[in-house]
C-alpha cells in the first residue's frame, strides 16, 4: 500500500471552509460566475457554451480553442509554442501529479522549493523518489539560496520543482534567479517543473522591471515544464481546468501516455468556459480586474499589519494571492493551530495555520488569502484586530 501523508492544508480547508463567515484562507481571486465572465468580454454576443455540440469525451488532449489560447500566452516573440505542446488536465493539482507520476520513481532524487503546496513534494515521495527540500527563509525575502541548490544535487537527481509566484509566501523568483536555476539544470541535464498557478497576478512588481519574472517556458531551456490553471489568477476554480506545457515534445508525449491512466479528457463544458476566459476579447479585462483587486486588498492587509505591528510581522508579498504572516505575543510565536481555531470560533474568520499545513518549523505563521471580495477582507481583518486586542492572551504559545 502506498503511504499517503495527510494533505494538511486541504484537510484544514475541508474541515472549516464551509463554516467560515470571512474566508481569508481562500487562495483564488474572488470567484466569478459565467454571467460575470461574459460581462467582462469585449464581445458580449459571443456565446460561452456551444450548446449544439454533442457531449462526447471531446478532444482527448484538450480542445483546440483552449490550447490555442494557451499557446498564444506562452509563445515568446521569437519562438511560438505549438498547440501540441500543451495538455489540459482537471486542475493544476492533476497537472502536477501527472508530471511526478510520469517522470520520477524509486531511485530518483527530486529537489523541491519550500515552503510550498504539499503535493509538490509529497507525491514524488509517494512514488518512491528521494526528496530534498530547498528552503526559503524570511530573512532572505522567502527566496532560497542558489548555493544551497547546487549543494543538494546528487548523481541521481532528476527533477527540480519550483513554485513561482509562491504559495504561501507570495514571494517571486526573479528573472536572473530563474536563469541561475536553468544554468544549473542545464549543467546536470535536469528537468525543471515550475508550478505557475499564481501567474500572472503580479501586484507589487512592475512588468517593465528588468528582473520581472517571465514564465520559465520562455527562458530557452528545453527541459522545462510549466503547470497552471483557471482557479487562482482567473477566478474560475469551479470549472476544474488546468494544463501542462513544455517545449520538449518527448516529455509531452510521455505525460500524455501516463495521462491515459488517470484522465480520458477534461469536460467539454469546462474547457469551453476556460477558452472563453482566455480569449483575447476577455482575458485582459479579467486579469486587470483581479490584479486591481489584489492591489486594493493588499493595501488593507498592509494597514492591518502596521496597526498590529506589536503582534504581527511579515515579508510583504510581491505576487499571487497569499501572504505568510507571523503572530506572536511579546516576541514568542503563538500556537498557530490554537490561534486559528479560536479565531474561527470567536469571529468566523478563517486562516490556515502554517505549522500544521506547511511545516512544523513555521511556528506562529498563518497563510492569509487576501484576494477574496474586498468587503470580506476588510470586515474579516477588522474582526482579527478585535480578536488580537481581546483574546490573544488566551492563545497558547508554540512549543
Amino acid at each position: 500500500m502506498v503511504k499517503i501523508e495527510t494533505f494538511s492544508v486541504e484537510s484544514w480547508m475541508d474541515r472549516y471552509e464551509t463554516q467560515a463567515k470571512y474566508n481569508i484562507a481562500e487562495t483564488c481571486c474572488a470567484s466569478i460566475s459565467v454571467d460575470q465572465l461574459r460581462e467582462l468580454s469585449e464581445d458580449k454576443d459571443r456565446e460561452v457554451f456551444q450548446t449544439a455540440t454533442a457531449l462526447t469525451y471531446g478532444a482527448i488532449r484538450g480542445s483546440d480553442a483552449l490550447r490555442s489560447n494557451l499557446a498564444r500566452l506562452y509563445s515568446a516573440k521569437s519562438t511560438a509554442l505549438s498547440v501540441g505542446n500543451i495538455i489540459s488536465t482537471p486542475g493544476a493539482i492533476q497537472a502536477n501529479y501527472l508530471c511526478a507520476y510520469t517522470l520520477v520513481g524509486p531511485g530518483d532524487h527530486v529537489i523541491c522549493h519550500y515552503p510550498t503546496y504539499q503535493s509538490l513534494y509529497e507525491v514524488p515521495k509517494q512514488l518512491g523518489a528521494e526528496v530534498d527540500l530547498w528552503h526559503a527563509k524570511p530573512e532572505n525575502g522567502w527566496v532560497p539560496d542558489i548555493a544551497e541548490l547546487k549543494s543538494l544535487i546528487k548523481p541521481n537527481t532528476k527533477l527540480i520543482v519550483i513554485n513561482n509566484p509562491n504559495n504561501p509566501t507570495g514571494a517571486v523568483l526573479k528573472k536572473s534567479f530563474l536563469q541561475n536555476i536553468i544554468d544549473i539544470a542545464s549543467e546536470h541535464d535536469l528537468i525543471v517543473l515550475s508550478d505557475e498557478v499564481y501567474r500572472p497576478i503580479f501586484h507589487s512588481i512592475n512588468p517593465v522591471d528588468p528582473e520581472f519574472p517571465p514564465s520559465l517556458l520562455s527562458m530557452g531551456y528545453k527541459k522545462t515544464i510549466v503547470t497552471g490553471s483557471m482557479s487562482k489568477a482567473y477566478a474560475l476554480a469551479g470549472i476544474r481546468v488546468g494544463w501542462i506545457a513544455s517545449r520538449d515534445t518527448d516529455i509531452v508525449e510521455k505525460i500524455a501516455e501516463a495521462r491515459h491512466y488517470t484522465t480520458i479528457s477534461v469536460s467539454q463544458l469546462d474547457e469551453q468556459v476556460a477558452a472563453y476566459a482566455l480569449h483575447q476579447n476577455t482575458i485582459h479585462s479579467l486579469l486587470a480586474q483581479n490584479i486591481q483587486l489584489a492591489k486594493t486588498n493588499l493595501t488593507l492587509l498592509e494597514k492591518f499589519v502596521t496597526k498590529n505591528d506589536d503582534m504581527v510581522e511579515w515579508v510583504q508579498p510581491l505576487a499571487g494571492t497569499t501572504a505568510f504572516v507571523k503572530f506572536h505575543r511579546e516576541g514568542a510565536p503563538v500556537d498557530a493551530v490554537d490561534f486559528c481555531q479560536r479565531l474561527m470560533e470567536k469571529t468566523g474568520v478563517l486562516f490556515v495555520p502554517g505549522n500544521e499545513c506547511f511545516g512544523e518549523q513555521f511556528k506562529g505563521y498563518v497563510r492569509i488569502g487576501f484576494v477574496n471580495r474586498t468587503e470580506i477582507i476588510e470586515q474579516g481583518l477588522n474582526k482579527v484586530t478585535q480578536f488580537l486586542r481581546k483574546e490573544l492572551d488566551n492563545v497558547k504559545l508554540a512549543n
